[in-house]
């Protein structure tokens, strides 16, 4: 009371107001330090994979920015001991209040000065835990500030000086939106609170009376604190220290492209952290590997590429590339589920579904030779990626090289809508379509699918036949149900994983080659704008997409020279060193067995072969047909000449099948040579091409017409 009487008049009044406003006051409930602890939320969420280790984040919250809570013996002493000398260094002795820097805070007030404060952290977090005692524009009034100063005293009843100091300095706002010391010092120095030094301490206490004052201002009440004895840290150090990174801002966490679009998709909630079925160690190899690898593809127009590898038990997603990040404007995009042209990928189903009808054998004979089918919009002539026809070769050989031509042959024998059904059925649920829409060019993948339905689709090749959807969160796997047969299912796989019947097309060294059993497949769309390589071990499925985003088309890149280096470079991370138990092959299952065949009438030597039981053969001949037969053009063709189109793209390619020695092209009486493929220049009328033999008879004949102007040679 001395005190009170010796004060002038203006401040007896000031401390009496605050007095009446303290005796009506309500008192405002306090919250438990544990239940703030439990209810603030980073501005982030989080992605982590199986074993909880963090993969990505995505800013949710745009209000605020900051990390999850950090405890105080997490956060570096130094700056504990900073932000208490520069905002309460009585902050240890008092209960709240700081009673003689408020009376000379409001001695100041009284006299006009405004420069010094009196909010102990216990009143500053009072302030902060509630609202309603927050500092607003324009100051507090006398009764708000008793109210915030009750607060404080009612915390420090409840909370130790270590939860005061722990909670304030979590949501204490550092500069800008940044809210809390997690985020403060992940932004503005890329560090953990624990690994804050003196200076960096003392710089982030200066910030906060005045959290977004300019460098300069901020450096110079820093130096102030060094002059008042706060020890260990250099003035002109502080001062460079502001001037280099205040203005500049770091990402909390570290980026990557290839998540950001399934964070996108899977995070919805601030605060979240989502587990999932990811292996970080894996994820990060597959994004080193397609990285090495698009850089080798730079100059041959290849600018992105996506990732999937699955447990083929589970069907739990070890890794999820979407993105390569080489394009800026595309970053979001998701190469994962993007839908393009499947390419020659759908192959092996085609011939599982002719295999589990038995309409053929893997040892059976489709020729590789010119074809021309009749479909409603005109006729349907597929040629091989090489350009070239091998002859007559088994459905071994015609599936591991990937031969288009045998592949249409059997789509005609198996019939278009069951192999859309079976496509479907493995997961292709893109093919919306009805069947007669794609026609035969299903055979040789026309169809738009995505990297998840491929890795999918031969995941259930490696499982029997039997499909159950992929999974990217933890929980029970799904029950497969059986889609193909386990026999006509093996006998592909073991069709994808031999080395020699593949070096028809792509010779025995090629990355497709593994040290350990493995079964693969390549793909390459129209144009080369998709490039695919999927295959599965025993435990997982790889698959593997490479082009550009916008579907642009790359230049001279195909399946082995494309997707098939990351393929096999994560292949090897999986499987490389591994002792499978019972050995490296897989078991045959019920319903195969293995028989010696001979071929006649082919260049296949003898060897042995899987066969669904009751379908087994010790020979297998082939038998040219004797009849020479004009492939195309078909009878009464329509040819119509353009003449913005060059000369050179309008010839008409004539074609033969089954001729022999000495058989020779006629047009309209004129002998054009040997009856091999020869592109004729289109000139108007109607036309009379025939096959004839060296005694002069006529084989066979197809009229034609063409219209149209002339065309120049």
């Amino acid at each position: 009371m001395t005190l009170l009487r010796r004060a002038a008049p203006g401040f007896r009044f000031f401390v009496l107001t605050l007095f009446l406003f303290g005796m009506s006051a309500a008192k405002a409930a306090v919250p438990a330090f544990a239940q703030v602890q439990q209810e603030f939320r980073s501005s982030y969420a989080e992605l982590l994979d199986r074993e909880g280790r963090l993969l990505h984040a995505r800013r949710l919250d745009l209000q605020v920015n900051r990390l999850a809570w950090v405890r105080l013996e997490d956060i570096s002493p130094a700056l504990q001991e900073a932000v208490v000398f520069g905002e309460d260094r009585d902050f240890y002795r008092h209960r709240g209040v700081d009673w003689g820097a408020t009376a000379r805070a409001t001695l100041k007030l009284l006299g006009g000065d405004r420069s010094r404060g009196a909010s102990t952290i216990s009143m500053q977090l009072a302030g902060l835990l509630d609202g309603e005692l927050a500092w607003r524009r324009g100051g507090r009034s006398v009764g708000n500030k008793w109210k915030q100063m009750r607060a404080a005293q009612r915390l420090e009843k409840t909370w130790s000086k270590a939860q005061i100091l722990e909670a304030w300095l979590n949501l204490v706002t550092f500069r800008g939106d940044l809210q809390g010391i997690g985020a403060a010092s992940a932004a503005l120095f890329g560090k953990s609170p624990a690994g804050l030094d003196r200076n960096e301490a003392l710089l982030l206490a200066a910030l906060l009376p005045s959290p977004n004052a300019t460098a300069a201002r901020v450096a110079k009440r820093a130096c102030t604190l060094v002059e008042a004895g706060f020890a260990g840290a250099n003035c002109q150090s502080v001062r460079d220290l502001a001037l280099l990174q205040l203005d500049r801002r770091r990402a909390p966490y570290p980026e990557s492209p290839a998540l950001d679009a399934l964070a996108v998709r899977l995070l919805s909630t601030p605060g979240e952290r989502l587990r999932t079925t990811l292996d970080a160690g894996l994820q990060r190899q597959a994004e080193d590997i397609l990285a090495t690898q698009l850089a080798e593809l730079d100059e041959r127009y290849v600018n992105a590429g996506a990732v999937l590898v699955l447990d083929n038990a589970s069907g739990e997603v070890r890794a999820y590339v979407a993105n390569a990040g080489r394009v800026a404007t595309a970053r979001f995009v998701d190469g994962v589920q993007a839908r393009r042209q499947a390419g020659s990928t759908l192959k092996p189903f085609l011939y599982a579904l002719a295999l589990d009808r038995r309409y053929l054998t893997a040892a059976s004979v489709l020729e590789d030779a010119p074809l021309s089918l009749s479909t409603p919009t005109g006729l349907y002539t597929p040629q091989n990626y090489e350009k070239d026809f091998k002859g007559p070769v088994s459905v071994r050989v015609a599936l591991a090289g990937s031969l288009n031509v045998p592949a249409v042959r059997v789509l005609d024998l198996v019939g278009v809508e069951d192999f859309w059904r079976v496509l479907r059925g493995v997961g292709y649920d893109s093919l919306t379509e009805a069947p007669d829409f794609y026609g035969y060019a299903l055979a040789l993948g026309s169809a738009d699918v995505s990297l998840w339905t491929q890795a999918n689709a031969f995941r259930t090749l490696a499982n029997g036949g039997r499909f159950s959807p992929a999974t990217l969160l933890p929980g029970p796997a799904a029950e497969p149900e059986p889609v193909l047969g386990a026999p006509a299912s093996f006998v592909v796989a073991d069709i994808l994983a031999d080395r020699g019947a593949r070096a028809i097309t792509f010779g025995l060294e090629n990355p497709l080659a593994t040290p350990f059993w493995s079964a693969v497949k390549t793909g390459t769309s129209k144009d080369m704008r998709d490039n695919w390589c999927i295959g599965f071990s025993r435990r997982h499925t790889v698959a593997v997409w490479v082009g550009n985003l916008d579907g642009a088309p790359m230049r001279d890149v195909s399946g082995v020279s494309g997707a098939a280096p990351v393929w096999a470079g994560l292949m090897h991370a999986l499987e490389g060193g591994r002792v499978h138990p019972g050995g490296d092959l897989p078991a045959a299952p019920a319903g195969v067995v293995h028989q010696r065949v001979e071929f006649a009438g082919l260049t296949e030597p003898p060897r042995s072969e899987w066969f669904l039981d009751g379908t087994q053969m010790q020979r297998v001949e082939f038998v040219t047909a004797a009849a020479a037969r004009i492939a195309y053009p078909a009878p009464e063709t329509l040819v119509a000449l353009d003449p913005d189109i060059p000369v050179a793209r309008q010839r008409l390619r004539f074609r033969a099948e089954a001729v022999g020695q000495g058989v020779d092209w006629w047009l309209d009486g004129r002998r054009l040579g040997l009856a091999r493929d020869l592109d004729w220049l289109p000139q108007p009328g109607g036309h009379r091409l025939e096959l004839r033999d060296s005694a002069g008879r006529v084989l066979d004949t197809v009229p034609f017409t063409v219209r149209g102007r002339a065309l120049s040679r």
